[in-house]
């Protein structure tokens, strides 16, 4: 398992990445501008690009987002770079059954492009969500249920999960559990935690906002342990990276987030 964080390409990042003790990155793919001379570089300071993040949270129809997803899987064939990290997207005026035939349109096609190009597909379980209370979200892949109702619609092994406990954990769905259900479609993993704050929760309901927000792994509930174990059980063995969104570490602070996320991840995730 190779430990990362999510972050635009350049070798600045790869010498910070470097320089801390990663020995992975996510990088967005629109930052890889020649996928040779990238992964050179990433070779250079010993890192490994563990996927290409190409977050399309659109409602397009499959003409318009299955080219785009053509170019990611050959730029990550040129790389070996195994995964693209992406989401499902969906219309937020459409019901999960009706988004789910719209995305099986586009990704039947998109799995046929990845096998193609030796590479995975893995949706990030983000909810999409635009305000609060929560009515409407640009995205549908974010729980269990619309996983299986996804894999169900196009049964292709390279068809899987960024699997983000952070955003389970305040949907108040078993992080641990899915890991166990879904293991074989875990194609990538973000580490984030997620910090409950009680109070505000207390104040405002759960419809509110506001009562939870992510962390650095560590300063938040995820019981990291477990869930790396867990992870590892499954047979989990790609790449885990950093999405980091700590409002308190964030700006200037931003390294030292990411080597606090990493003092408190690597001796869970050995380097190789």
């Amino acid at each position: 398992m190779k430990l990362g964080y999510l972050t635009q390409f350049s070798e600045d990042e790869l010498k910070l990445a470097s320089s801390i003790g990663f020995d992975g990155l996510e990088v967005h793919a629109k930052s890889v501008d020649d996928p040779s001379k990238a992964k050179e570089l990433a070779a250079k300071y010993g890192i490994t690009i563990t996927a290409l993040a190409h977050y399309d949270a659109s409602s397009k129809p499959a003409s318009e987002r299955i080219p785009a997803y053509k170019a990611v899987a050959e730029k990550c064939a040129v790389m070996g770079v195994g995964c693209i990290a992406t989401l499902t997207g969906g219309d937020p005026d459409k019901g999960l059954e009706d988004n789910i035939t719209q995305w099986a349109e586009t990704f039947k096609e998109v799995a046929k492009i990845a096998e193609a190009n030796g590479v995975n597909i893995a949706f990030e379980n983000w909810p999409g969500l635009t305000r609060f209370p929560p009515v409407k979200s640009k995205t549908f892949g974010f729980h269990p249920k619309a996983w299986e109702m996804m894999f169900n619609a196009v049964d292709s092994p390279v068809l899987g999960l960024e699997f983000d406990p952070s955003h389970l954990v305040w949907q108040s769905c078993d992080y641990i559990d899915a890991v166990k259900r879904f293991g074989p479609r875990i194609h990538h993993v973000h580490l984030k935690d997620t910090e409950i704050r009680e109070d505000v929760l207390a104040e405002g309901g759960f419809f509110s906002g506001g009562w939870w927000r992510y962390r650095i792994p560590g300063y938040g509930v995820i019981n990291w342990a477990e869930f790396i174990s867990t992870l590892k059980e499954a047979g989990f063995d790609g790449g885990a990276a950093i999405e980091h969104e700590d409002p308190v570490f964030s700006g200037p602070r931003r390294a030292e987030g990411l080597k606090l996320g990493y003092n408190h991840l690597r001796p869970l995730i050995v380097k190789e």
